[in-house]
């Protein structure tokens, strides 16, 4: 049981600090992940970025996922085959929720990163950082993206997850440091005393806070590129 999202970043980057990682990286998914990834960003001296992920559901089924919009450098469209396939769709029957979505993610990016470019992942170790993970949808998309960015290594860090999804998403990083993987697994917040809905304002102060601890993060970041596709 953690008390809050800062003490199991605190303890998440303690684990972290003892890993040798070549130029280092944080991505937290908003808005849960970045008061812990701030604590690791903070502890490693690294950059801390926002990945924001958005869910594109089947018509008649919404909450199947038959492709995820990734914000990077190029923002990615990672589709789901098997999903589209028994749905009967193809990318062109997508493309109006894609460029809404895209567009989300735009004005998300924007609202709390304003104009600051996306830091290149290629040859770096990409520590993507969430405050839990029960089903493992967004994440597993976020990480199916970040792996066509070149990256040196990724590495999943999370308070908490269920057991057999971490196995499910093994395959898709180099290394996985989760601090507790309780049988049964029911719900993120049921390990957290203090769980609260996140806002906006405290997305933002957590950047700030990050950035002021580490102000030559800024240097590694370069011009957005265009979106790219991917299966």
């Amino acid at each position: 049981m953690f008390r809050d999202r800062l003490e199991a970043g605190r303890r998440l980057a303690a684990r972290l600090s003892t890993g040798a990682y070549v130029r280092p990286i944080v991505l937290a998914l908003p808005r849960g992940g970045v008061p812990v990834a701030v604590e690791i960003a903070k502890r490693l001296h690294a950059p801390l970025d926002l990945i924001l992920v958005r869910k594109i559901g089947v018509p008649f089924q919404p909450e199947l996922a038959a492709a995820a919009i990734v914000d990077g450098d190029p923002l990615q469209v990672v589709l789901n085959p098997p999903v589209l396939r028994a749905a009967g769709l193809d990318l062109e029957d997508l493309c109006e929720d894609i460029a809404r979505e895209t567009r989300e993610i735009t004005r998300r990016r924007k609202a709390y990163l304003k104009d600051m470019p996306h830091v290149d992942l290629e040859g770096r170790t990409v520590i993507v950082v969430d405050d839990g993970i029960a089903t493992g949808t967004t994440i597993r998309a976020a990480l199916q993206a970040l792996r066509r960015q070149n990256p040196l290594r990724i590495v999943l860090a999370v308070p908490v997850a269920a057991r057999d999804m971490l196995d499910e998403l093994a395959p898709l990083v180099e290394e996985i440091v989760c601090l507790e993987q309780p049988e049964p697994f029911h719900a993120v917040g049921m390990h957290y005393s203090n769980f609260h809905q996140l806002t906006d304002a405290e997305v933002i102060a957590g950047l700030h806070a990050a950035a002021a601890a580490n102000p030559r993060a800024g240097r590694d970041r370069t011009p957005a590129a265009s979106t790219k596709v991917s299966l």
